[in-house]
């Protein structure tokens, strides 16, 4: 057989060969697929996944922020838990009661002008020297009993102090303490009203002063118009003093 022969006869038997071949490949059922990977999809989907997961994060972090902004209003609107007003009040008071119980003349504008017109107004001419002896003695009674009523505020004031000490210490404690501004805020609001019940106590005790010194001053000067009616009264004549005869030994003649 030649060369070209040959040839021919191989082509033929692999064209015979191939349809065996291709054979099973062609009967492979029509629902089986070749899995194919393909990996710029799947850096999409992993940077995809990422994205999202950073996003629940960031959503994480606000939800704190929020709650931690709840708490923290909620710590500057709570009420201070301790509260002095009820220990000013009483100081208040104790030191208004004594003011109250002013002798005499009382811190009335009323009761001031009456008083002064019927006792420490000029003395009366025609007045006798037992009413002149009686105003005198009012007055006295005024400016002791002014006096003895400044003590007692001056008493009541310093017994206010230890209070008032006890209270500044636990509102200085709470005001130190405070969780919020508003603890903060009414803790400093206590202290001033500690600060202005210690000005009342002042202005008390120097009112009460005042009301002794007006008094004594205002006696003295009764005093002083009344000495120059009883000096001018001892030396007119007639009405004054008059000499006369005494007699020592009633056995001589």
């Amino acid at each position: 057989m030649t060369l070209p022969r040959f040839r021919a006869a191989r082509l033929c038997a692999a064209l015979l060969v191939a349809p065996v071949a291709f054979a099973p490949m062609l009967a492979t059922p029509a629902h089986a697929q070749w899995t194919v990977f393909d990996p710029s999809n799947y850096a999409q989907n992993v940077l995809t996944a990422a994205r999202t997961l950073q996003q629940i994060n960031n959503q994480i972090t606000s939800l704190q922020n929020e709650a931690q902004g709840l708490i923290n209003q909620a710590r500057n609107l709570a009420s201070l838990p301790y509260s002095s007003l009820q220990q000013l009040q009483q100081s208040v008071q104790r030191t208004q009661q004594l003011l109250n119980q002013a002798q005499n003349i009382a811190y009335s504008v009323q009761q001031i002008d009456q008083a002064f017109q019927s006792k420490y107004a000029n003395v009366s001419m025609s007045a006798p020297d037992q009413q002149l002896v009686a105003d005198a003695r009012s007055r006295w009674q005024n400016t002791v009993g002014g006096l003895q009523d400044a003590m007692r505020v001056q008493a009541g004031v310093v017994g206010n102090i230890d209070t008032n000490r006890a209270q500044m210490s636990a509102l200085v404690g709470a005001s130190q303490s405070a969780t919020g501004a508003l603890q903060a805020t009414q803790a400093g609001n206590q202290l001033l009203a500690l600060q202005a019940q210690q000005l009342a106590d002042l202005t008390a005790v120097v009112t009460a002063n005042g009301r002794a010194q007006a008094l004594q001053s205002a006696e003295q000067a009764a005093a002083a118009e009344q000495g120059r009616e009883q000096r001018r009264r001892f030396l007119t004549p007639g009405a004054g003093y008059q000499p006369g005869n005494a007699q020592m030994f009633y056995g001589n003649k």
